[in-house]
Protein backbone atom coordinates (compact mmCIF):
# COMPACT_ATOMS: atom_id res chain seq x y z
CA UNK A 1 0.00 0.00 0.00
CA UNK A 2 2.83 2.44 0.84
CA UNK A 3 4.43 1.77 -2.55
CA UNK A 4 1.15 2.48 -4.35
CA UNK A 5 0.60 5.69 -2.37
CA UNK A 6 4.17 6.82 -3.07
CA UNK A 7 3.76 6.50 -6.83
CA UNK A 8 0.30 8.08 -6.78
CA UNK A 9 1.63 11.11 -4.87
CA UNK A 10 4.71 11.36 -7.09
CA UNK A 11 2.54 11.11 -10.20
CA UNK A 12 0.27 13.92 -8.97
CA UNK A 13 3.20 16.23 -8.21
CA UNK A 14 4.99 15.55 -11.50
CA UNK A 15 1.80 15.89 -13.54
CA UNK A 16 0.80 19.17 -11.87
CA UNK A 17 4.11 20.96 -12.38
CA UNK A 18 5.51 19.31 -15.53
CA UNK A 19 3.31 16.60 -16.99
CA UNK A 20 0.35 18.82 -17.80
CA UNK A 21 2.57 21.21 -19.74
CA UNK A 22 4.09 18.34 -21.73
CA UNK A 23 0.68 16.79 -22.43
CA UNK A 24 -0.75 20.17 -23.40
CA UNK A 25 2.12 20.77 -25.84
CA UNK A 26 1.54 17.37 -27.47
CA UNK A 27 -2.21 17.97 -27.85
CA UNK A 28 -1.57 21.38 -29.41
CA UNK A 29 0.93 19.89 -31.86
CA UNK A 30 -1.70 17.36 -32.94
CA UNK A 31 -4.31 20.10 -33.23
CA UNK A 32 -2.01 22.18 -35.42
CA UNK A 33 -1.37 19.14 -37.61
CA UNK A 34 -5.06 18.80 -38.44
CA UNK A 35 -6.36 22.38 -38.13
CA UNK A 36 -3.30 24.56 -38.55
CA UNK A 37 -2.43 27.49 -36.31
CA UNK A 38 -5.13 29.74 -34.90
CA UNK A 39 -5.67 32.77 -37.10
CA UNK A 40 -5.08 36.17 -35.48
CA UNK A 41 -8.08 38.55 -35.78
CA UNK A 42 -7.55 41.66 -37.90
CA UNK A 43 -7.64 45.15 -36.33
CA UNK A 44 -10.29 47.71 -37.36
CA UNK A 45 -9.25 49.57 -40.50
CA UNK A 46 -10.25 53.12 -39.44
CA UNK A 47 -9.94 55.02 -36.16
CA UNK A 48 -13.71 55.46 -36.02
CA UNK A 49 -14.17 51.66 -36.07
CA UNK A 50 -12.21 51.13 -32.86
CA UNK A 51 -14.68 50.68 -29.97
CA UNK A 52 -14.69 52.95 -26.95
CA UNK A 53 -12.77 51.43 -24.05
CA UNK A 54 -12.60 52.19 -20.34
CA UNK A 55 -9.37 51.57 -18.45
CA UNK A 56 -10.42 50.94 -14.84
CA UNK A 57 -7.96 51.26 -11.96
CA UNK A 58 -9.25 50.30 -8.51
CA UNK A 59 -6.98 51.76 -5.86
CA UNK A 60 -6.39 52.04 -2.15
CA UNK A 61 -3.78 54.55 -0.91
CA UNK A 62 -1.71 54.70 -4.11
CA UNK A 63 -0.31 58.25 -3.82
CA UNK A 64 3.19 57.01 -4.65
CA UNK A 65 1.97 55.45 -7.90
CA UNK A 66 -0.41 58.10 -9.28
CA UNK A 67 2.06 60.19 -11.28
CA UNK A 68 3.89 57.21 -12.77
CA UNK A 69 0.64 55.41 -13.59
CA UNK A 70 -0.87 58.45 -15.26
CA UNK A 71 2.24 58.96 -17.40
CA UNK A 72 1.85 55.37 -18.47
CA UNK A 73 -1.86 55.86 -19.26
CA UNK A 74 -1.05 58.91 -21.38
CA UNK A 75 1.48 56.86 -23.38
CA UNK A 76 -1.08 54.25 -24.44
CA UNK A 77 -1.68 54.18 -28.19
CA UNK A 78 -5.39 54.33 -28.98
CA UNK A 79 -7.56 56.58 -31.17
CA UNK A 80 -8.09 59.96 -29.56
CA UNK A 81 -11.25 60.32 -27.51
CA UNK A 82 -12.01 56.59 -27.49
CA UNK A 83 -10.08 55.60 -24.35
CA UNK A 84 -11.53 56.66 -20.99
CA UNK A 85 -9.56 56.48 -17.73
CA UNK A 86 -11.44 55.75 -14.50
CA UNK A 87 -9.95 55.52 -11.01
CA UNK A 88 -12.14 54.00 -8.32
CA UNK A 89 -10.64 54.73 -4.92
CA UNK A 90 -11.81 52.69 -1.97
CA UNK A 91 -11.33 54.30 1.43
CA UNK A 92 -8.09 56.03 0.42
CA UNK A 93 -7.01 58.41 3.19
CA UNK A 94 -3.72 59.54 1.64
CA UNK A 95 -3.24 62.02 -1.25
CA UNK A 96 -4.43 59.69 -4.02
CA UNK A 97 -7.64 61.62 -4.77
CA UNK A 98 -5.91 64.98 -4.41
CA UNK A 99 -3.19 64.02 -6.90
CA UNK A 100 -5.74 62.69 -9.38
CA UNK A 101 -7.45 66.09 -9.42
CA UNK A 102 -4.52 67.31 -11.55
CA UNK A 103 -5.85 65.18 -14.42
CA UNK A 104 -9.19 66.70 -15.58
CA UNK A 105 -9.77 64.03 -18.22
CA UNK A 106 -9.79 61.27 -15.59
CA UNK A 107 -12.99 60.17 -13.88
CA UNK A 108 -12.43 59.63 -10.15
CA UNK A 109 -15.00 57.60 -8.21
CA UNK A 110 -14.07 58.07 -4.56
CA UNK A 111 -15.72 56.57 -1.53
CA UNK A 112 -14.39 57.40 1.96
CA UNK A 113 -15.59 54.13 3.47
CA UNK A 114 -13.29 51.18 2.86
CA UNK A 115 -15.23 48.18 1.60
CA UNK A 116 -12.60 46.30 -0.40
CA UNK A 117 -11.50 45.88 -4.00
CA UNK A 118 -14.45 43.79 -5.12
CA UNK A 119 -16.90 46.36 -3.78
CA UNK A 120 -14.96 49.12 -5.55
CA UNK A 121 -15.03 47.14 -8.79
CA UNK A 122 -18.79 46.56 -8.57
CA UNK A 123 -19.38 50.25 -7.79
CA UNK A 124 -17.22 51.43 -10.67
CA UNK A 125 -18.91 49.19 -13.22
CA UNK A 126 -22.24 50.88 -12.48
CA UNK A 127 -20.78 54.06 -14.04
CA UNK A 128 -19.21 52.42 -17.12
CA UNK A 129 -21.06 51.82 -20.38
CA UNK A 130 -18.28 51.32 -22.93
CA UNK A 131 -18.45 47.92 -24.69
CA UNK A 132 -15.00 46.89 -23.41
CA UNK A 133 -13.57 47.41 -19.94
CA UNK A 134 -9.85 46.90 -19.24
CA UNK A 135 -8.78 46.28 -15.64
CA UNK A 136 -5.31 47.06 -14.36
CA UNK A 137 -3.49 47.83 -11.11
CA UNK A 138 -2.05 51.16 -10.04
CA UNK A 139 1.46 49.77 -9.62
CA UNK A 140 1.77 48.17 -13.08
CA UNK A 141 3.07 49.65 -16.31
CA UNK A 142 1.37 48.70 -19.59
CA UNK A 143 3.15 48.60 -22.92
CA UNK A 144 1.94 51.35 -25.32
CA UNK A 145 0.17 48.88 -27.65
CA UNK A 146 -1.62 47.00 -24.85
CA UNK A 147 -5.13 48.40 -25.35
CA UNK A 148 -4.98 47.99 -29.12
CA UNK A 149 -3.81 44.37 -28.84
CA UNK A 150 -6.59 43.57 -26.38
CA UNK A 151 -9.29 45.14 -28.56
CA UNK A 152 -8.08 43.21 -31.62
CA UNK A 153 -8.55 39.94 -29.72
CA UNK A 154 -12.19 40.91 -29.09
CA UNK A 155 -12.76 40.94 -32.86
CA UNK A 156 -13.32 37.20 -32.37
CA UNK A 157 -16.96 36.92 -31.29
CA UNK A 158 -16.22 33.79 -29.23
CA UNK A 159 -13.90 35.78 -26.94
CA UNK A 160 -15.60 37.22 -23.85
CA UNK A 161 -12.47 38.01 -21.87
CA UNK A 162 -8.87 38.83 -22.77
CA UNK A 163 -5.97 38.13 -20.43
CA UNK A 164 -2.81 40.16 -20.85
CA UNK A 165 0.60 38.92 -19.78
CA UNK A 166 2.03 39.65 -16.36
CA UNK A 167 5.76 40.30 -16.39
CA UNK A 168 8.07 40.70 -13.41
CA UNK A 169 10.96 43.13 -13.80
CA UNK A 170 13.71 41.26 -11.96
CA UNK A 171 16.86 43.27 -11.38
CA UNK A 172 20.23 41.96 -10.24
CA UNK A 173 19.73 43.81 -6.94
CA UNK A 174 16.36 42.16 -6.24
CA UNK A 175 16.09 39.40 -3.67
CA UNK A 176 15.10 35.76 -3.98
CA UNK A 177 11.37 36.53 -3.68
CA UNK A 178 11.42 38.65 -6.84
CA UNK A 179 13.66 36.14 -8.64
CA UNK A 180 11.39 33.23 -7.79
CA UNK A 181 8.26 35.17 -8.72
CA UNK A 182 9.80 36.14 -12.07
CA UNK A 183 10.73 32.54 -12.91
CA UNK A 184 7.27 31.32 -11.88
CA UNK A 185 5.48 33.82 -14.11
CA UNK A 186 7.57 32.89 -17.15
CA UNK A 187 6.45 29.29 -16.69
CA UNK A 188 2.87 30.33 -15.97
CA UNK A 189 2.75 32.55 -19.08
CA UNK A 190 3.76 29.61 -21.25
CA UNK A 191 0.94 27.49 -19.86
CA UNK A 192 -1.54 30.33 -20.35
CA UNK A 193 -0.51 30.68 -23.98
CA UNK A 194 -0.90 26.95 -24.62
CA UNK A 195 -4.22 26.82 -22.73
CA UNK A 196 -5.51 29.62 -24.94
CA UNK A 197 -4.46 27.81 -28.10
CA UNK A 198 -6.14 24.58 -27.02
CA UNK A 199 -9.39 26.33 -26.07
CA UNK A 200 -9.30 28.97 -23.33
CA UNK A 201 -6.86 30.40 -20.83
CA UNK A 202 -7.82 29.31 -17.32
CA UNK A 203 -8.51 32.65 -15.70
CA UNK A 204 -7.14 36.17 -15.88
CA UNK A 205 -4.84 38.05 -13.50
CA UNK A 206 -5.84 41.46 -12.17
CA UNK A 207 -2.67 43.18 -13.41
CA UNK A 208 -4.17 43.31 -16.92
CA UNK A 209 -7.34 41.79 -18.33
CA UNK A 210 -10.49 42.93 -20.11
CA UNK A 211 -14.11 41.86 -20.45
CA UNK A 212 -17.08 42.68 -22.61
CA UNK A 213 -19.18 45.03 -20.47
CA UNK A 214 -22.37 43.12 -21.27
CA UNK A 215 -20.92 39.95 -19.71
CA UNK A 216 -20.02 41.48 -16.37
CA UNK A 217 -22.08 40.45 -13.34
CA UNK A 218 -21.54 41.97 -9.87
CA UNK A 219 -19.16 39.89 -7.77
CA UNK A 220 -19.66 38.54 -4.25
CA UNK A 221 -18.01 41.06 -1.92
CA UNK A 222 -16.20 38.25 -0.07
CA UNK A 223 -14.51 36.97 -3.23
CA UNK A 224 -10.73 36.86 -2.78
CA UNK A 225 -9.79 36.24 -6.43
CA UNK A 226 -12.37 38.45 -8.12
CA UNK A 227 -10.37 38.65 -11.36
CA UNK A 228 -10.02 34.87 -11.70
CA UNK A 229 -13.62 34.08 -10.78
CA UNK A 230 -15.04 36.89 -12.95
CA UNK A 231 -13.16 35.64 -15.99
CA UNK A 232 -14.05 31.97 -15.42
CA UNK A 233 -17.74 32.78 -15.01
CA UNK A 234 -17.55 34.22 -18.53
CA UNK A 235 -16.13 30.87 -19.70
CA UNK A 236 -19.06 29.16 -18.00
CA UNK A 237 -21.38 31.20 -20.23
CA UNK A 238 -19.77 29.70 -23.34
CA UNK A 239 -17.12 32.31 -24.17
CA UNK A 240 -13.35 31.92 -24.24
CA UNK A 241 -10.55 33.78 -22.49
CA UNK A 242 -7.96 34.75 -25.10
CA UNK A 243 -4.38 35.13 -23.94
CA UNK A 244 -2.55 38.07 -25.55
CA UNK A 245 1.15 38.19 -24.58
CA UNK A 246 1.67 41.28 -26.76
CA UNK A 247 -0.40 43.20 -24.18
CA UNK A 248 1.56 43.08 -20.97
CA UNK A 249 1.72 44.62 -17.51
CA UNK A 250 5.16 45.10 -15.98
CA UNK A 251 5.73 45.32 -12.25
CA UNK A 252 8.55 44.70 -9.82
CA UNK A 253 8.61 41.60 -7.63
CA UNK A 254 7.73 41.53 -3.95
CA UNK A 255 10.20 43.30 -1.68
CA UNK A 256 10.90 40.15 0.35
CA UNK A 257 9.46 36.78 1.33
CA UNK A 258 7.30 38.27 4.06
CA UNK A 259 5.58 40.53 1.53
CA UNK A 260 5.37 37.75 -1.05
CA UNK A 261 3.74 35.50 1.54
CA UNK A 262 0.90 38.01 1.88
CA UNK A 263 0.15 37.51 -1.82
CA UNK A 264 0.63 33.75 -1.95
CA UNK A 265 -1.43 33.09 1.17
CA UNK A 266 -4.32 35.15 -0.14
CA UNK A 267 -4.09 33.63 -3.64
CA UNK A 268 -4.08 30.12 -2.17
CA UNK A 269 -7.10 30.94 -0.01
CA UNK A 270 -8.84 32.50 -2.99
CA UNK A 271 -8.00 29.47 -5.11
CA UNK A 272 -9.67 27.14 -2.62
CA UNK A 273 -12.65 29.48 -2.43
CA UNK A 274 -12.94 29.60 -6.24
CA UNK A 275 -12.86 25.79 -6.53
CA UNK A 276 -16.20 25.68 -4.74
CA UNK A 277 -17.64 28.65 -6.64
CA UNK A 278 -16.61 27.17 -10.01
CA UNK A 279 -17.28 23.51 -9.17
CA UNK A 280 -19.78 23.12 -12.02
CA UNK A 281 -16.99 23.84 -14.53
CA UNK A 282 -15.28 20.64 -13.37
CA UNK A 283 -18.10 18.49 -14.76
CA UNK A 284 -16.53 16.71 -17.78
CA UNK A 285 -19.96 15.88 -19.20
CA UNK A 286 -20.89 19.57 -19.51
CA UNK A 287 -17.43 21.10 -20.00
CA UNK A 288 -15.10 18.37 -21.31
CA UNK A 289 -12.17 20.58 -22.36
CA UNK A 290 -12.55 23.25 -19.66
CA UNK A 291 -12.78 20.68 -16.86
CA UNK A 292 -9.55 19.05 -18.07
CA UNK A 293 -7.75 22.38 -18.27
CA UNK A 294 -9.13 23.80 -15.02
CA UNK A 295 -8.37 20.74 -12.89
CA UNK A 296 -4.92 20.21 -14.43
CA UNK A 297 -3.78 23.84 -14.36
CA UNK A 298 -5.50 25.25 -11.29
CA UNK A 299 -7.41 22.88 -9.03
CA UNK A 300 -4.64 20.37 -8.38
CA UNK A 301 -2.05 22.96 -7.34
CA UNK A 302 -4.54 24.68 -5.01
CA UNK A 303 -5.78 21.50 -3.35
CA UNK A 304 -4.38 17.97 -3.70
CA UNK A 305 -0.82 18.49 -4.93
CA UNK A 306 0.67 20.25 -1.86
CA UNK A 307 -0.61 17.39 0.31
CA UNK A 308 0.87 14.85 -2.12
CA UNK A 309 4.21 16.68 -2.01
CA UNK A 310 4.18 16.62 1.79
CA UNK A 311 3.22 12.92 1.89
CA UNK A 312 6.20 11.95 -0.27
CA UNK A 313 8.59 12.55 2.64
CA UNK A 314 7.23 9.97 5.14
CA UNK A 315 6.31 7.54 2.36
CA UNK A 316 9.84 7.70 0.99
CA UNK A 317 11.34 7.21 4.47
CA UNK A 318 9.13 4.15 4.93
CA UNK A 319 10.33 2.72 1.60
CA UNK A 320 13.99 3.22 2.48
CA UNK A 321 13.61 1.70 5.96
CA UNK A 322 11.77 -1.23 4.41
CA UNK A 323 14.66 -1.76 1.94
CA UNK A 324 12.24 -1.45 -0.98
CA UNK A 325 15.03 -0.93 -3.52
CA UNK A 326 17.57 1.43 -5.05
CA UNK A 327 14.90 3.49 -6.81
CA UNK A 328 13.46 4.63 -3.48
CA UNK A 329 16.91 5.28 -2.04
CA UNK A 330 17.72 7.49 -5.03
CA UNK A 331 14.38 9.27 -4.62
CA UNK A 332 15.17 9.93 -0.95
CA UNK A 333 18.60 11.32 -1.82
CA UNK A 334 16.95 13.62 -4.37
CA UNK A 335 14.39 14.79 -1.82
CA UNK A 336 17.08 15.47 0.77
CA UNK A 337 19.10 17.47 -1.76
CA UNK A 338 16.03 19.42 -2.86
CA UNK A 339 15.03 20.37 0.69
CA UNK A 340 18.64 21.20 1.57
CA UNK A 341 18.84 23.63 -1.37
CA UNK A 342 15.44 25.09 -0.46
CA UNK A 343 16.57 25.60 3.15
CA UNK A 344 19.73 27.35 1.98
CA UNK A 345 17.53 29.48 -0.27
CA UNK A 346 15.34 30.53 2.65
CA UNK A 347 18.44 31.45 4.67
CA UNK A 348 19.87 33.47 1.79
CA UNK A 349 16.53 35.21 1.23
CA UNK A 350 16.42 36.25 4.89
CA UNK A 351 19.89 37.77 4.43
CA UNK A 352 18.94 39.56 1.22
CA UNK A 353 20.97 37.20 -0.97
CA UNK A 354 19.99 34.86 -3.79
CA UNK A 355 21.41 32.13 -5.98
CA UNK A 356 19.66 30.55 -8.96
CA UNK A 357 20.64 27.12 -7.63
CA UNK A 358 18.72 27.73 -4.40
CA UNK A 359 15.97 30.27 -5.02
CA UNK A 360 14.09 28.10 -7.54
CA UNK A 361 13.64 25.12 -5.14
CA UNK A 362 13.04 27.61 -2.31
CA UNK A 363 10.25 29.38 -4.20
CA UNK A 364 8.68 26.09 -5.30
CA UNK A 365 8.51 24.90 -1.69
CA UNK A 366 7.41 28.34 -0.50
CA UNK A 367 4.56 28.36 -3.02
CA UNK A 368 3.28 24.96 -1.90
CA UNK A 369 3.62 25.68 1.83
CA UNK A 370 1.48 28.76 1.38
CA UNK A 371 -1.43 26.57 0.33
CA UNK A 372 -1.56 25.41 3.95
CA UNK A 373 -1.27 29.04 5.09
CA UNK A 374 -4.14 29.81 2.70
CA UNK A 375 -6.29 27.11 4.30
CA UNK A 376 -5.70 28.66 7.73
CA UNK A 377 -6.40 32.14 6.32
CA UNK A 378 -9.67 31.01 4.78
CA UNK A 379 -10.79 29.25 7.97
CA UNK A 380 -9.90 32.26 10.11
CA UNK A 381 -11.58 34.71 7.75
CA UNK A 382 -14.47 32.31 7.15
CA UNK A 383 -15.52 33.33 3.64
CA UNK A 384 -12.75 35.85 3.23
CA UNK A 385 -12.81 39.60 2.72
CA UNK A 386 -12.37 41.73 -0.36
CA UNK A 387 -10.30 44.37 1.44
CA UNK A 388 -6.82 45.07 0.12
CA UNK A 389 -3.88 43.24 1.67
CA UNK A 390 -1.13 45.06 -0.18
CA UNK A 391 2.29 43.50 -0.55
CA UNK A 392 5.20 45.89 -0.79
CA UNK A 393 7.05 45.72 -4.09
CA UNK A 394 10.79 45.99 -4.68
CA UNK A 395 11.87 49.51 -5.62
Amino acid sequence: MAVVLFWICLGIVVYTFAGYGVLLRIIIAIKRLFKGRTQTPQPPSADADWPEVTLLICAYNEQEEVECKMRNCQSLLYPEGRLHIVWCTDGSDDRTVELLSDYPDVTVLHQPERKGKTAALNRAMEHIDTPIVVFTDANTQLNPEAIREIVVAFQDASVGCVAGEKRIAVRTTDGAAAGGEGAYWKYESTLKRWDSELYSTMGAAGELFAVRRELFVPMDLNMLLDDFVMSMLIVKRGYRIAYVPTAYAMETGSANLVEEQKRKRRIAAGGLQSIWVLRSLMNPLRFPIVSFQLVSHRVLRWSITPFALLALVPLNVWMVMDHAGAVYTAAWVFQCLFYLLASIGFTQAAQGQKSRLTYLPMYFLFMNLNVFAGIRYLMRKHRGTGAWEKAKRAR
